[in-house]
């Protein structure tokens, strides 16, 4: 069995290379987008079995592309993780609104982090 794939989308450079340093260090087969136009052209390609995006993109925002994916039956069922730095009161229930299935905020803390992909990849069936 091959290692699972996920796609990580953020566009700071600094939160990209650190999320996908952590799961590749934990053997996750990682893909990058720095936009949601992007991961959405890349999901199509690569089919991911777990999709880490950041709210806050340039253009198209996180919840417009999870939305997009929810909507379409390729792709609903692909788990999606919010890494944001919105924090604040009701933030974490407009993501999950938008159809995100985990939320994590920024600076990442890196137990959180592998115990949520580790959860969503389990309950999916890829772990």
């Amino acid at each position: 069995m091959s290692a699972p794939a996920i796609l990580v989308v953020d566009d700071n450079s600094l939160n990209l290379e650190l999320v996908t340093d952590l799961l590749q260090d934990a053997g996750y087969t990682i893909t990058q987008a720095r936009t949601a136009e992007e991961a959405l052209d890349s999901v199509r390609v690569m089919r991911p079995d777990l999709i880490l995006m950041d709210i806050g993109l340039p253009g198209m925002d996180g919840h417009a592309a999870v939305r997009a994916l929810k909507q379409d039956p390729e792709t609903r069922a692909i788990p999606t993780v919010a890494l944001t730095a919105y924090a604040m009161a009701g933030d974490e229930e407009r993501a999950r609104s938008s159809g995100f299935d985990g939320y994590i905020t920024k600076p990442i803390q890196t137990r959180i982090l592998a115990d949520t992909v580790r959860r969503l990849l389990v309950k999916a069936g890829h772990a």
